[in-house]
């Protein structure tokens, strides 16, 4: 079973919807939650002179993070009864992950798909492909109910069987 599962945030509920799966599978193995966030330093998006301003900025963002995460773990906890382990690293997204999960040893990646599509995944590329093509363990990928709003509909227990056989089992 697996014993380390690390599951990268970025703060949508889009990637907070594969937290059921995540604990089932932690409670099955008796395993650990390690949810990561990836603060984004300014550098790589903003163009800003003043290098005491831009650790300000980057500061506010890791505390943001950090703050966001020991929220989620807190919800974990109180759901599940798994207390989770939490950290905020910098870098570009899908390398960080994949670089984690092999600094921290972690057996599974569970994470979500956003199901962008055609332009908008052409501009953006696709996190999850990068990590699964680039990953050296298994990871698996969800992708999240959405809700007549567009948001990802919250999932109190993942699905263990597809209501239709041509399905795939997320």
């Amino acid at each position: 079973m697996f014993k380390r599962i690390l599951v990268p945030l970025d703060g949508s509920s889009f990637a907070e919807s594969v937290l059921p799966t995540a604990e089932m599978l932690a409670k099955c193995g008796s395993g650990e939650i390690e949810l990561l966030r990836i603060a984004i330093h300014p550098s790589t998006y903003a163009y800003v002179s003043d290098a005491a301003m831009l650790a300000d900025l980057y500061d506010s963002d890791r505390v943001h993070c950090e703050a966001y995460l020991k929220g989620v773990a807190d919800e974990v906890a109180k759901r599940s009864g798994i207390r989770p382990h939490t950290d905020v690293v910098e870098g570009t997204v899908a390398n960080t992950i994949i670089d984690y999960a092999t600094l921290t040893h972690a057996d599974l990646i569970v994470m979500s798909t956003h199901g962008r599509t055609g332009m908008e995944r052409w501009l953006l590329g696709s996190v999850a492909e990068k990590v699964v093509r680039g990953a050296h363990l298994p990871v698996m990928l969800i992708r999240p109910q959405v809700d007549a709003k567009g948001d990802a509909a919250s999932q109190e227990h993942p699905k263990t069987q597809s209501s239709q056989p041509d399905k795939a089992i997320a």
